[in-house]
């Protein structure tokens, strides 16, 4: 038995089967590349589904988080910690927010997106305004309440009853969206890229409607950015391509630079929502995980590194259009999803494997989210494995 199968056998004894993994057991990672327990190399185009946003130990990023391990590691969050007050002021710099509440991942963010939307509106409303609006094919998490919220009849099962208060409308059609619209609704929840729904992206048209219709209302906005979000599409926010900010923000995966962290970011209008009891989380604003985020935005915030991603992504998508067995590629960014004519995803991924190459999938497409700092010889040859795949 080789190492890759002993780790296998020795972590699915013990560990909830609860993901359908692919046959790699990682050892380590350094920059966009990691090796396996057989020593095998692999180039990296997954990111772990877009969270190692700078690569895999980042020397300026390890730095930073062995720094603050070796300081303080942890405190409750009835101190203050001056880490979390500068991850903050930056993060709030950088996107123009008021006040943010950190937790631990995506689904804890987009909770507590789902408790301010609630209790903005019951403070000045009162009670039977606490519907949102998520769209058909959306992904907010695996919590009961942001299943509840995903608009996926395949995740509505089995943890029955799901949480009251979610209306579904089609992504992109106005007319679904101005009928569901009534005064039971306190907020719209949207990714304006839909990841796991198959790297879709809204038309500024369904999104400038969304706000116009809103605004006369009070009706807040919310967007789930947890895969768009921290320079993912090109800008720091995908929100910014289509010249729009919502009320509430959602952040995670990349945004620590692979450690656990979520941000629920909050506008003047609701930034005085939660007060004293009415969120929480233990590990929320965790000082390594700051240590972290504080690494990953100084990265992000340095000249020209966004132009570069939007750069990569300009090239991954004429390369990719160049393949024959590739019918379309969508999304934005370094958040890519590939079309195939007739191949299947999953077996594309597989066979990718194979050959020393990570990539992901969504619905039937192949998913690519690389590392931000990929460089064009490793997107190069991450490429050029993947369309001799595709092409075979």
């Amino acid at each position: 038995m080789n190492s890759n199968d002993k780790v296998m056998e020795r972590f699915d004894k013990h560990i909830a089967h609860s993901y359908g993994r692919m046959p790699l057991a990682m050892k380590k990672g350094a920059g966009r590349r990691c090796v396996d327990e057989n020593g095998k190399e692999f180039i990296d185009l997954g990111s772990g589904i877009g969270t190692n946003s700078l690569g895999y130990c980042d020397e300026k990023w390890a730095d930073a988080v062995c720094a603050q391990v070796r300081t303080l590691q942890h405190n409750s969050n009835y101190y203050y910690t001056e880490v979390q007050a500068e991850f903050a002021e930056k993060l709030c710099a950088m996107t123009g927010y008021t006040n943010i509440f950190f937790g631990n991942s995506g689904a804890e963010a987009n909770e507590c997106a789902i408790k301010v939307a609630r209790k903005y509106s019951f403070d000045k409303y009162g009670k039977g305004r606490h519907n949102i609006i998520t769209l058909v094919n959306s992904f907010h998490g695996r919590t009961i309440a942001t299943l509840s919220a995903t608009g996926q009849d395949v995740f509505h099962n089995y943890f029955f009853p799901f949480v009251e208060g979610f209306i579904n409308v089609e992504a992109n059609n106005i007319e679904d969206l101005k009928q569901k619209l009534d005064d039971t609704v306190c907020a719209v929840m949207i990714e304006y890229v839909q990841g796991e729904g198959g790297v879709n992206a809204l038309s500024q048209e369904f999104v400038d409607a969304i706000y116009d219709l809103c605004a006369p209302k009070d009706i807040l906005v919310i967007a789930d950015e947890i895969q768009t979000g921290v320079g993912r599409t090109g800008k720091f926010l995908a929100g910014e391509h289509f010249g729009k900010k919502a009320d509430i923000t959602t952040l995670a995966k990349g945004i620590a630079g692979g450690l656990p962290m979520g941000a629920c970011l909050m506008n003047e209008k609701c930034s005085g929502v939660l007060t004293p009891g009415t969120h929480g989380s233990t590990f929320g604003g965790n000082p390594i995980a700051c240590a972290g985020g504080l690494a990953v935005l100084d990265r992000l915030g340095s000249e020209g590194f966004l132009d570069e991603v939007c750069n990569k992504a300009a090239f991954i998508k004429s390369e990719l259009e160049k393949c024959s067995e590739v019918s379309s590629v969508s999304g934005l960014g370094l958040m890519v999803g590939i079309q195939l004519k007739t191949k299947k995803a999953a077996e594309v991924a597989r066979a990718a494997l194979d050959k020393g190459l990570l990539v992901l999938t969504a619905k039937d497409k192949v998913r690519l989210l690389p590392p931000l700092t990929i460089s064009y010889d490793e997107l190069k040859d991450g490429l050029g494995i993947l369309i001799s795949i595709l092409e075979e």
